[in-house]
Formats: structure tokens, C-alpha cells, sequence
């Protein structure tokens, strides 16, 4: 044991909690030790709805956004635009544009991006499900809104080689969205504005 620590227990608590993202060393003790100082019922919930999340969530069949259900609350909304298909990096990236309440089409989750540095290529992503999900009929624009990166641009492209010959409109969102950034990052107002404004995209 780290003669740091005057339990096991809290070493092998703090060490679990410093590998959550964003976490170093400090701050999980400092999570460790307010949990200590909660009642049982507290701690207990805080447990059980981790191990809850864990065991069943779903995802959904659709657009694979996280779901409690085997289609999630957006796709299953009759009052959402079915023709309007956002693509997406990440299910924090629908969470920042729902907020932006400016966008009433459905999602694609593509679970990531192209990245041969990292090993990630299209069959590693939801990209055939996009695919076969536009030939399938009724889809009329395609939204790319991946981060303006050069993995983001390497996949939009990807996807628009793989589209261009369905009638379908594609669409990227205007660069009010810096280059480099991550969707997730950018304000509400400009990533509002970047979807209102969305132009066509022709592979460039």
C-alpha cells in the first residue's frame, strides 16, 4: 500500500476514480472522500444507478444514440422530420445540437471518425447502417456535421463518395464552426447558426 494512504480501500478508490477522463489524482480523492461523507441511501444510488446504466442502456436500432428503449425518444417522435438526417461523430454531439433547438430532423451516430493514425477505418464505424438507411427510401438531405478536423473531413468525404449517386441532397454545416474544432465545444448561437446556414457539399 502507498504509505500516502491510510486505507486500502480509499487507494483502491482513488485509483479507480483517476481513471475516469479529465480525472488526475486530486480530484479523485477529493470525490472519494465526499462520498465517504455521504448517508448509505446517498452512496447507494449513486452505485446502483452506474451499475444500472452499465447493465441496460441500449442503444438505438436506428440512429444509435443511447436509449432506454430499442428506439430512442427522438427517432420514435412522430413530430421530428424523417427526411432530415444529421451525421455525427458522438451522442455528446446530438446532445449539443438538441440543445441549440434549431435542428427538428432525426440523428446518425457514426461512433467516431476515420483515423488511420489511430487505427480507425469506415468498417469501425456506423457508416453502412448511414448507407443502407438512405437507400432504404424517404431520407431527403443527409447533414454532415462531424468535427472540422481532418479526420472529419476525411469522413465526410468518405460518406459523400459512397451517397452521391442516391437522390439525395448532402448537406455540411457552415463553417461558422472554426476549423480544428470540436463539435461539442462550440457554443450554442454558432452551432445553431451553422446548421440554419448548412451548405451543399461537393466533396471539396
Amino acid at each position: 500500500m502507498n504509505e500516502q494512504y491510510s486505507s486500502q480501500l480509499l487507494e483502491k478508490a482513488v485509483n479507480e476514480f483517476s481513471k475516469l477522463p479529465g480525472i488526475g489524482r486530486k480530484t479523485a480523492m477529493r470525490l472519494v472522500l465526499h462520498l465517504l461523507r455521504q448517508d448509505d441511501a446517498t452512496v447507494d444510488a449513486f452505485g446502483t444507478s452506474i451499475m444500472t446504466l452499465k447493465h441496460k442502456v441500449k442503444y438505438c436500432h436506428v440512429c444509435h444514440n443511447i436509449s432506454d428503449t430499442e428506439t430512442c425518444n427522438i427517432c420514435a417522435n412522430p413530430l421530428r422530420d424523417n427526411t432530415s438526417v444529421c451525421v455525427v461523430e458522438s451522442i455528446r454531439d446530438v446532445m449539443a445540437i438538441e440543445a441549440t433547438q434549431q435542428y427538428h430532423g432525426l440523428y446518425h451516430v457514426l461512433g467516431g471518425v476515420i483515423s488511420p493514425m489511430e487505427s480507425i477505418g469506415p468498417s469501425d464505424l456506423e457508416i453502412q447502417s448511414l448507407i443502407d438507411r438512405v437507400k432504404a427510401g424517404g431520407v431527403k438531405e443527409v447533414i454532415l456535421a462531424l468535427s472540422t478536423t481532418m479526420e472529419g473531413d476525411t469522413t465526410n468525404f468518405f460518406i459523400y463518395r459512397k451517397l452521391k449517386d442516391e437522390p439525395v441532397k448532402i448537406s455540411v454545416l457552415a463553417r461558422g464552426v472554426s476549423v480544428g474544432d470540436e463539435l461539442q465545444y462550440t457554443d450554442e448561437v454558432t452551432l445553431g447558426r451553422s446548421i440554419i446556414n448548412r451548405t451543399p457539399y461537393n466533396g471539396n
